[in-house]
């Protein structure tokens, strides 16, 4: 297959053919998550608060996925832009092999971990036991998710974003109609309850899988998985985890934050830990667009950067910037007026609704300048800048929002910790723009 049009087409179509399957795919999986969510507080308020209590270490799952993933991603396309598709292809076997064994030890290791994990933050036994279930549940299905993650991104890195949308949106379709199934139960299916809810996002993702491998096998790419790239390559696999590490740390950091902030917010009320988890979830219809943005932009840059085409990698980081700050300000606009209604679908607790009312609207104003840091990262991800991406990340996730909030909810309380949001966005940015040009201008 023919992978030259990545620096042959007009940049602006171009971006916009990449980005837009990946923009649907990723509102569709906000889709999802609201949904799942949605279906998930109808069992109980203690069910909201599991989950929220358990979404560090399932996003640390996801983040070693996906993080691992762009890595893959980065490395396929600066071979394919340099011409040099043997390497692209080892890249892709070595990447594809390397996601199994991470599968096999996020499943050992999740499991082992969890219940010391959720008495960290609880003494309520309901509360652990309903997040033991649903965590093993999920983790038992990680290998299947971190192969499905690693096909997605070598899809992306040819250009085949139309798959990577098709097979998304299957997975989350399936989960949406399994979800009231599985948890409430219909004919003879039983009632699982939480249980259901992850057993239904292991099926999604099983399916996501079956359609990675149906095209795969169906069709012809300009890179495929062979045995006999199986041979050690250290030089190579080092450019991967060199890549893919930073990438994964980039997508961890907000797990380890969202502990930090649990640990200071469960002080006041466990209301603002079930606030925080809300956000998270409604985070995703405004980010997630964006980062599908970002994912089409990046094997554009990769493939761009090999091939030497310095200024269509300056076009598409200036395109991908200012799309990004129009989701985030149609965002931020959702979020100062209806705020109380978006809680409301998660909550009637009306103290959760007055203290996430609250919240979204004092946190929504550092949306729009965060466009910056999230292209930054993303666009230095794609040239195979990990570390620098990395920088970005530690600043935004360690090094100004965790003193902020810590020192900010003893002045003023909770309100205090989403204050620190907002004031980080604007700091992060004052550093990411800076890395991003000063790596790109030492070409």
């Amino acid at each position: 297959m023919n992978d030259t049009f990545m620096k042959e087409r007009p940049v602006l179509p171009l971006l916009l053919s990449m980005a837009l399957p990946n923009v649907i795919s990723m509102l569709v999986n906000s889709l999802y998550n609201i949904v799942d969510s949605l279906f998930v507080a109808q069992i109980s308020e203690d069910a909201m608060t599991a989950l929220s209590l358990v979404f560090p270490i399932q996003n640390f799952a996801n983040a070693i996925a996906i993080g691992f993933g762009i890595g893959i991603n980065a490395m396929i396309a600066l071979y394919l832009g340099a011409g040099d598709r043997q390497k692209a292809e080892t890249a892709a076997t070595h990447g594809m092999l390397f996601s199994l064994i991470h599968g096999v030890v996020i499943t050992l290791v999740s499991i082992r971990i969890m219940p010391g994990f959720l008495h960290r933050f609880t003494g309520d036994e309901a509360l652990i036991t309903a997040g033991i279930t649903y965590s093993t549940i999920i983790f038992l299905f990680a290998t299947v998710n971190m192969a499905s993650l690693a096909f997605e991104k070598i899809f992306q890195a040819v250009g085949r974003m139309k798959v990577t949308m098709v097979a998304l949106v299957f997975g989350c379709v399936c989960n949406i109609l399994l979800d009231p199934v599985l948890i409430f139960g219909l004919g003879p299916v039983p009632a699982m309850g939480i249980a259901g809810a992850a057993l239904a996002t292991g099926i999604g993702q099983l399916l996501s899988l079956c359609v990675y491998l149906f095209v795969y096998f169906r069709t012809q790419l300009p890179v495929r998985l062979r045995r006999s790239c199986l041979a050690p390559d250290p030089v190579l696999d080092g450019r991967l985890y060199a890549i893919g590490v930073p990438a994964i740390l980039n997508l961890a950091l907000p797990s380890l934050l969202v502990t930090f902030l649990n640990s200071l917010l469960a002080a006041f009320s466990q209301s603002y830990v079930v606030v925080l988890g809300i956000y998270y979830k409604l985070q995703t219809f405004l980010y997630l667009p964006a980062n599908g943005i970002v994912q089409g932009m990046r094997p554009l840059m990769g493939y761009n950067y090999g091939a030497k085409e310095h200024g269509r990698v300056r076009k598409l980081y200036n395109l991908t910037l200012a799309m990004s700050a129009v989701i985030m300000a149609l965002g931020t606009a959702g979020c100062l007026l209806f705020s109380r209604s978006l809680m409301g679908l998660f909550s009637s607790n009306p103290q959760t609704l007055d203290a996430g009312q609250t919240a979204l609207r004092i946190i929504s104003l550092g949306f729009v300048v965060s466009a910056v840091s999230t292209t930054s990262s993303g666009a230095l991800e794609g040239l195979g800048k990990g570390v620098e991406s990395l920088v970005i990340s530690l600043f935004r996730y360690i090094l100004f929002i965790m003193p902020l909030a810590w020192l900010l909810c003893r002045a003023m309380g909770p309100d205090g910790v989403w204050h620190a949001f907002w004031i980080t966005e604007v700091l992060a940015a004052l550093v990411a723009y800076p890395v991003y040009r000063r790596t790109v201008s030492r070409r």
